[in-house]
């Protein structure tokens, strides 16, 4: 795990408190230690699938010029919702990194399903490693941080 990828997804994340093209979520796909992709959530510009790690993963996938991303580690700043965890199972990534836990991202007000990764892992029989709470402080700031901007429902 190293510090430099997660701060880069909550760098990303930010980005989106002056833009409002979606919410404070970042992340970021490695291997080998070269980065692969940086995006954060742009579902406003009329796409629900543009979460950040559906868009780091299409990312990731048009530069290696493949779907199969093994080997490669997801760093995001609040646990994958259950598309994600999908797609992140898909697309072969073998480890997602996170800060922030599904509830934390519902406590602000985000239409979270509340199923967690571990659950979602055990019921579907998925091999990826998880690891939570990576930089949590980070990452609940951020959220806190978002919860604070005025009109935040109108974004």
């Amino acid at each position: 795990m190293d510090k430099r990828f997660m701060r880069l997804a909550l760098k990303e994340a930010r980005k989106n408190f002056k833009s409002f093209n979606g919410g404070p979520f970042g992340a970021v796909i490695v291997k080998n230690g070269v980065v692969l992709a940086v995006a954060r959530n742009t579902v406003l510009k009329n796409d629900a699938t543009c979460h950040a790690e559906i868009n780091a993963i299409r990312l990731a996938s048009r530069r290696m010029r493949t779907f199969d991303l093994t080997g490669a580690v997801i760093y995001s700043t609040t646990e994958p919702c259950p598309m994600c965890f999908t797609a992140i199972h898909w697309s072969r990534i073998g480890k997602i990194i996170y800060g922030t836990g599904i509830k934390d991202a519902a406590e602000i007000g985000f239409n979270e399903i509340k199923i967690s990764n571990r659950v979602l892992k055990k019921m579907g029989k998925v091999s990826v490693r998880l690891v939570g709470g990576f930089l949590y402080d980070e990452c609940r700031e951020l959220l806190k941080d978002w919860g604070k901007l005025a009109n935040k429902n109108l974004y």
